[in-house]
């Protein structure tokens, strides 16, 4: 059985954690899949920037929930400084 392909960011590969949480979630993955590859490695970066795994936990729900409601871009953070 082949995995479904889920697209990365432009520097960020998607993580394992956050990358099943999409898949689980076809709201959020068709979300996720119409934006665009900065914004992606914007969500990427700043789900995979926290420090504790209860943060990261945290981050990929609010991700999923904010992707549902129409966000493209994690809302009140400076940004993915590895562009």
């Amino acid at each position: 059985m082949t995995k479904p392909e889920v697209a990365d960011g432009v520097v960020h590969k998607l993580p394992p954690d956050l990358r099943q949480a999409l898949i689980s979630a076809p709201a959020a993955l068709a979300a996720w899949e119409d934006i665009t590859p900065l914004a992606r490695n914007e969500w990427i970066c700043w789900v995979t920037s926290g420090k504790k795994s209860e943060t990261r936990g945290i981050r990929i729900e609010k991700t999923l929930s904010k992707l549902k409601s129409g966000m493209r871009r994690p809302c009140c953070w400076a940004g993915c400084t590895h562009r």
